[in-house]
């Protein structure tokens, strides 16, 4: 996540961290490249750690048995900082 992102002064101020709706954000982006289709619903997502700002991303998806239905792994500084599940498309 880029230092200069408007959305990190007020998010705390004095040790700024990513928000989560960021990071949650280039999920749906991700899912919805790899599915075709738009990221309709988040099923659920876990922050295990704060991602400071400057940190490169990676987002590893990973299908799951229902059609367009995807896990979601997010790693930064080789730690995992947000996982969870998403449906695109109509899938639920």
């Amino acid at each position: 996540m880029p230092h200069d992102h408007p959305a990190l002064p007020g998010h705390f101020p004095g040790r700024p961290i990513v928000p989560g709706v960021l990071l949650l954000d280039a999920v749906l982006q991700a899912a919805q490249e790899t599915a075709g289709q738009p990221a309709s619903r988040l099923l659920r997502a876990k922050f295990t750690a704060p991602v400071l700002p400057g940190a490169e991303v990676e987002i590893t998806l990973s299908p799951r048995s229902a059609p367009l239905r995807f896990g979601f792994t997010c790693q930064a500084e080789g730690r995992v900082v947000l996982l969870g599940e998403v449906a695109c498309g109509t899938a639920v």
